[in-house]
């Protein structure tokens, strides 16, 4: 190889290195080395480690994929978690007291979650309210519902009898299916549900007319009005399906837990954003895509469980969260300048 061959493909090297995928895909290397080097007595090494680690992730995974498509069109969306509480509690009142067939209560759960998404993008699109105000007011909102509905507890499979006794039922099928391990239970059903809306998210991104609208919309909302594009559509749909994305995380939370939680999916909101920023879509909209996202949830993910092996102090681990989202975004302003 000639040295004008090498020159070009060390520049080539070079500038893919120092974009977002880059960037991201170096980061989750060095958490990789820091598992290698600190691996709690070999127990980075396991298979369990890793599967646990995929498991424990693909819960803030979807709800990171539904944040990649608002934030990529110039919005947040601070509800995701609360809305994961309420389908979660919903879910579980529909499979395990209303003893509801999967095919009546998935489709249920994921329109609570399309609906409160569609809420939200009505309030930030339609009625012009910023999206942090729109979406935090949903986050209350839903937080609310997901105690009403509960009644403040857990929804599990203790059911009260009308005499006020309760009695115990069988976990249900669509919990049980979820909640198991496939091909030699080595791989999560919950990482396969990631991984499919993953595609799904991508898909819409790359090959839908939305798609290129939302990136149009991030990039130049005013610009990608006078050109023709539906904004308050396009926005309305991306918070609708982050709903729907935080409906599905919230049907697989309430199967791993094998109840419903009012208080589950508390801080959700801050790791999805996290893993979103981490991957290297930029807060500001117009760039990023799923497969920044995928990275940016491996990295988070396996940090997390580097951290959780070693016996770091959940407490540690949030404010370490918080810290890589100044670092990102700090990172972010950098490469634009």
């Amino acid at each position: 190889m000639d040295n004008g061959a090498m020159r070009r493909g060390g520049e080539w090297l070079k500038q893919v290195l120092s974009g977002p995928a880059g960037r991201a895909f170096i980061a989750l290397v060095l958490v990789a080395l820091v598992g290698v080097i600190f691996n709690a007595e070999g127990a980075f090494y396991k298979i369990a480690t890793h599967r646990d680690a995929l498991r424990q992730a693909s819960v803030y995974g979807i709800l990171a994929c539904g944040m990649t498509l608002v934030i990529i069109g110039g919005g947040i969306d601070l509800a995701v978690g609360s809305i994961l509480a309420l389908v979660a509690v919903s879910c579980a009142t529909l499979a395990i007291h209303w003893n509801w067939s999967s095919w009546l209560a998935i489709p249920a759960c994921l329109l609570i979650g399309g609906c409160c998404g569609g809420l939200s993008g009505f309030t930030a699109a339609r009625l012009r309210v910023q999206p942090f105000i729109a979406t935090l007011a949903m986050m209350v909102f839903a937080r609310g519902m997901a105690k009403y509905v509960s009644g403040g507890m857990k929804v599990s499979t203790a059911v009260q009898n009308p005499d006020g006794t309760y009695r115990y039922v069988d976990v249900p099928p669509l919990f049980e299916a979820i909640d198991r391990r496939i091909l030699g239970d080595t791989v999560p059903v919950v990482t396969l549900i990631f991984a499919a809306c993953l595609a799904v998210a991508w898909a819409a991104l790359a090959w839908h007319r939305w798609g290129r609208q939302i990136y149009a919309i991030g990039g130049n909302e005013e610009a990608a009005r006078l050109s023709g594009v539906p904004v308050v559509f396009a926005k309305l749909w991306a918070y609708v399906m982050s709903g729907v994305f935080a409906g599905v995380a919230g049907i697989c939370q309430a199967a791993q837990e094998h109840q419903g939680d009012p208080e589950a999916g508390v801080g959700y909101e801050l790791i999805a954003i996290a893993m979103v920023v981490m991957g290297g879509t930029s807060l500001m909209g117009g760039r990023g895509g799923m497969g920044l996202t995928l990275l940016g949830v491996l990295t988070i993910g396996y940090l997390d469980k580097i951290l959780s092996i070693n016996a770091v102090p959940e407490a540690g681990r949030l404010m370490l969260t918080g810290t890589i989202i100044v670092a990102a975004v700090l990172t972010q302003r950098r490469r634009r300048s």
